[in-house]
């Protein structure tokens, strides 16, 4: 029989986001929500799918910075009073995203007492943590292994969770720009990791919960 499938899923503390207030937008298979340099009055929720960011700085090529899915929230250094966007933001798939603008959120957030903006400000605070904890993984583990967490993350996986977890095909050129290494040595190291039965392709992407053992290796 064949296996049912379960497909990531995190709602953070905002539930449909309804909450948020603002505008909910449909956008396809690679769709542009916003290029970098663009201005930035309003921030993003996802409802559905998911979006990949890039960044590209002078005489270098994009560099993926992060691969969000529903429940994640993107654009919100407007919030810290950044006038333009640091990063191009691309559906993955096709998403159903929910647009806030910047004012109405300072205002749900100078508001006491009030579940969304304490939920904003927890969300804000523990992206802050994995940036950081994403730093020291660049220069303390092997490429193997940041590969292992990204996935996990992408799965949401990277602390607990269902034993298996769909998430859709990312190309290894992505995941190679967001582990930090050569598109040659994610290939090597996915065909590994489906050997070992740690991964899965069948249409989607499976994450099982046993690939953090890999982050176990010394």
């Amino acid at each position: 029989m064949k296996r049912k499938k379960k497909m990531a899923h995190r709602l953070g503390g905002f539930g449909s986001g309804v909450s948020l207030g603002g505008k909910v937008s449909q956008y396809r298979d690679k769709q542009t929500i916003y290029h970098q340099g663009a201005p930035a009055y309003t921030l993003f929720y996802i409802q559905a799918g998911g979006v990949r960011l890039t960044t590209r700085t002078k005489h270098q090529p994009s560099a993926v910075t992060a691969i969000l899915g529903v429940g994640d929230l993107f654009g919100e250094l407007c919030l810290a009073g950044y006038p333009l966007r640091v990063s191009t933001a691309v559906a993955l798939t096709a998403s159903s995203i929910r647009t806030v603008r910047k004012k109405d959120m300072l205002l749900m957030l100078r508001t006491k007492n009030n579940k969304t903006s304490n939920a904003l400000v927890a969300y804000l605070l523990s992206s802050i943590q994995k940036y950081k904890d994403h730093v020291s993984e660049l220069l303390t583990s092997s490429a193997e292994q940041r590969l292992a967490r990204v996935l996990l993350r992408l799965a949401h996986l990277d602390t607990s969770g269902p034993p298996v977890v769909e998430i859709p095909v990312l190309s290894h050129q992505v995941l190679a720009e967001m582990v930090g290494t050569t598109r040659p040595r994610v290939n090597f190291f996915m065909n590994r990791f489906r050997k070992q039965g740690l991964i899965e392709y069948d249409g989607g992407l499976e994450v099982h919960q046993k690939l953090r053992k890999v982050l176990r290796k010394r």
